[in-house]
């Protein structure tokens, strides 16, 4: 698998090559984001590991490395309120995890979310299609009807595929929670209305009236049955 660091520290690049280069993966790295972008074109990564200060740029920053790949992006930063958190995640990063990182606990992140991106072999699945939304395994891409296709991150195609695949059942928040990111839903809930969130944005007509992804109170989720 290959990986990809982003980030303008050495040292940062040291220690974070280490660790990757410890569970596998071969590994690049670039010290500036405009350079990085064309790279992950012509060589697309497995997972992409973005070290940064917080700054102005910073929001903008992460869609415009998600236009040019969808692999699982790790973001680490020196501090992190509540809202920029749900906003960096709303962008389109994965993880978002402060310094200091523990040499011991940042690995095993690394090992469920390497475990993770393995899990479904997106090449051999079908493509899926439902009332009018069509979802492309291959291109981890979704559209509806004629329209553009919308890149997914490997969660937002996680979380889809599984709604999409049983149209009608209802998920409880914690199941998604175990299915998607692959441990103890239990407390997570927060984890799953962030990614339905972003996924609205990109298949909803108006997401806040949303009519495929629909949220059952006090029960969870469900990709609506039927053609209306």
């Amino acid at each position: 698998m290959q990986a990809m660091i982003i980030t303008q520290n050495q040292e940062n690049a040291d220690f974070f090559g280490m660790m990757l280069r410890k569970e596998g993966l071969t590994v690049t790295a670039s010290r500036q984001v405009k350079r990085a972008i064309p790279a992950l074109v012509e060589r697309p990564v497995d997972l992409i590991l973005y070290s940064t200060s917080v700054d102005d740029t910073l929001l903008a920053t992460v869609p415009e490395i998600r236009k040019s790949s969808s692999a699982q992006m790790i973001m680490v930063v020196d501090w992190l309120t509540e809202d920029l958190h749900c906003a960096l995640l709303d962008a389109g990063a994965d993880w978002v995890l402060t310094r200091p990182l523990s040499p011991r606990v940042f690995p095993r992140y690394l090992r469920r979310l390497l475990r993770r991106t393995s899990e479904i072999p997106v090449s051999v699945l079908s493509e899926i299609r439902c009332r009018g939304v069509i979802l492309n395994p291959a291109a981890r891409t979704v559209r509806i009807g004629e329209g553009e296709a919308q890149r997914l991150t490997q969660l937002e195609f996680r979380l889809l595929y599984i709604l999409m695949t049983t149209p009608g059942y209802v998920f409880t928040t914690d199941e998604l929670v175990e299915r998607v990111w692959g441990y103890d839903g239990e407390g997570n809930r927060g984890l799953v209305r962030g990614l339905v969130r972003r996924l609205r944005r990109k298949i909803e007509p108006n997401s806040d009236t949303p009519q495929y992804i629909l949220n059952i109170p006090s029960h969870g989720y469900q990709f609506a049955d039927g053609d209306g």
